[in-house]
């Protein structure tokens, strides 16, 4: 029996676990994290900074020396002395808004009822608490580790962890995760479906492949450098999911797999990203909050850009010539089928890129153009870019109607709706697990007190005292593994950059190096950890799975890893600045 014919029969008995099993493990795992590991919080406060566009924006961090565990038990002695001593003192009741009376009955209860609780009722929560008397009132044994419950609801019995799922996909606002993430991607599936069904995405691939002929060799590279250049430029990411929609049956009609197709948009984008000198929601947000000039450093960036996405590109090129030759040898072999068949079935067709079709494209090239302008001139997000692939999607649903593109009516423009949002709800779903992943960790809010900020203030503490290519090296490992458990981009800014931007001064790294190891860091896992929407949502319209894919992106990863830390070594050497 032929390497070919055993190929199935391998891949099956290698069948990777689903995308839910997976995630559901590792909230297995960060429930049981939550007992071995208190909770600890930060003061936070605002500072202000200035974006690639010279506008000013404002950022809440934390503040690094402010950290402290959260603690239940007090030590009654201390705490009575300083009780007694506040409401001898009118001055301080005055200055933090107490009333002393209230702190005068304090002194009444039993040592039993005199808890955190009790003081937060008067008016002595744990920041005032902490601001007045520090830890020297507390029981340090009794720090808190804050353990959900197996089930419950914040009405019933308090959050369960087995309700991660609906917590997750209920938290948040229209401009985040959870809530705006899974709209956003809900509505892309829906307009993509009404252009999809118009044809003249198939039609546009099959002219496409007409007309690149013999040179379609360059397509590869050709994409990945434009979709990096989309990371660079404006942090590419949610938008991969649309793009993957005409990308992916491109790269399987020319005879690639869906792998190569999610390597040259979303990996791309997020190589771009790793390495932009200019994304306003990436590198700017982390040099505003360091104190280093926006923009600044741009050369070094470059040149690592260039070097990236030619390695990038080269491996992609390597590997889809592989299965070029020999298609059976893809992860995806299996599931490639779907976009084959439906390809073979509208070559047979005789697809003609008409009239109606060219404008849809037109249209939707239009709708590009301007996303991009809303995102880099305007600051348009989840929203306003929703809005607009709905527009782009009902655009082309009355061109279809208009031109009958596929005999369309109006009726279609509806269904076609709802097939894309279906079609790309299991997206949506894993945005919800994942967003419920960090709430069974307690959220990433520095200002209340959760495991994550433990380990922040765990890892900073660490990496204190270390050689200086060595803390550099190690910034830039603990920004890679933190991005599993915060994948937007500000926001791990926002939570490490108080923290590492001190540190290199300590240690005599610039604060630019330490940036570098946060956007290296954050860029390069976003293509593979399970916790990133954008990847999930890219993935679903792949039809792989995150198991297959993590197959596939190891070795990818593997390379940039490598390259990364090539880059944080000569910017210690060079003193990046």
């Amino acid at each position: 029996m032929s390497d070919v014919e055993r190929k199935p029969s391998l891949q099956k008995t290698m069948r990777m676990p689903h995308t839910y099993v997976i995630i559901f493990f590792v909230v297995l795992m960060g429930w049981i994290l939550t007992m071995l590991v208190p909770v600890g919080l930060y003061d936070t406060h605002k500072v202000s900074y200035e974006d690639g566009n010279g506008k000013t924006k404002s950022k809440t961090v934390l503040i690094p020396e402010s950290f402290r565990y959260a603690y239940t038990a007090f030590e009654m002695p201390a705490l009575r002395g300083k009780l007694q001593a506040l409401a001898a003192n009118d001055a301080d009741l005055l200055a933090n808004g107490l009333d002393k009376a209230k702190v005068e009955g304090l002194l009444a209860l039993s040592d039993a009822d005199l808890s955190v609780s009790a003081l937060a009722d008067v008016g002595l929560a744990e920041p005032l608490v902490n601001t007045l008397w520090g830890k020297t009132v507390y029981n340090l044994k009794s720090a808190d580790r804050k353990v959900p419950n197996v089930w419950g609801t914040d009405d019933y019995f308090g959050f369960g962890w087995l309700n991660y799922v609906f917590e997750g996909l209920v938290t948040g606002d229209k401009w985040g995760s959870a809530v705006g993430i899974v709209a956003f991607v809900l509505v892309i599936g829906g307009a993509f479906g009404i252009i999809m069904k118009t044809g003249a995405i198939d039609a546009g691939i099959f002219a496409f492949i007409r007309l690149v002929g013999k040179y379609e060799i360059v397509v590869l590279p050709l994409l990945f450098a434009l979709f990096s250049l989309g990371g660079v430029v404006f942090g590419m990411s949610e938008e991969c999911i649309a793009f993957a929609t005409v990308v992916i049956p491109l790269t399987i009609a020319l005879g690639y797999d869906s792998l190569v197709g999610v390597a040259i948009t979303f990996v791309a984008s997020q190589a771009g990203n790793a390495t932009s000198w200019m994304n306003p929601f990436g590198v700017a947000v982390a040099q505003g909050i360091a104190g280093v000039p926006v923009l600044s450093g741009a050369p070094f960036r470059m040149v690592m850009w260039v070097i990236t996405t030619i390695i990038g590109s080269a491996f992609v090129m390597w590997y889809g010539q592989r299965i070029k030759k020999d298609p059976t040898r893809s992860l995806t072999y299996a599931s490639d089928a779907h976009f084959r068949e439906l390809g073979a079935k509208k070559a047979n067709g005789d697809v003609k890129l008409g009239l109606g079709n060219a404008l849809v494209l037109l249209s939707f090239l239009a709708g590009i153009v301007w996303i991009i302008w809303g995102v880099m001139a305007e600051g348009y997000y989840l929203p306003e870019i929703a809005s607009q692939f709905f527009v782009m999607g009902l655009v082309a649903g009355i061109i279809g109607v208009a031109f009958k593109l596929s005999k369309m009516t109006v009726n279609d423009i509806a269904q076609s709706f709802g097939d894309g949002v279906s079609g790309i709800a299991g997206a949506a779903i894993v945005v919800g697990m994942a967003k419920g992943f960090l709430l069974v960790l307690g959220g990433t809010d520095a200002g209340k007190a959760t495991v994550l900020n433990t380990i922040l203030h765990a890892t900073g503490g660490a990496l204190a005292g270390l050689p200086q290519a060595l803390t550099a090296w190690l910034m830039y490992v603990f920004q890679t593994i933190f991005n599993f458990f915060v994948t937007s981009n500000s926001g791990q800014a926002a939570l490490t950059m108080p923290i590492l931007a001190p540190l290199s001064d300590i240690v005599g790294l610039t604060r630019q190096i330490a940036v570098l190891a946060y956007q290296m860091g954050s860029g390069f896992a976003d293509a593979i950890v399970p916790t990133s929407a954008s990847l999930m949502g890219v993935l679903a319209v792949a039809r792989v799975g995150w198991g297959t894919w993590a197959r596939f992106q190891i070795k990818m990863q593997g390379m940039f890893f490598i390259l990364g830390s090539i880059f944080m070594v000569v910017a210690v050497l060079i003193k990046f600045a």
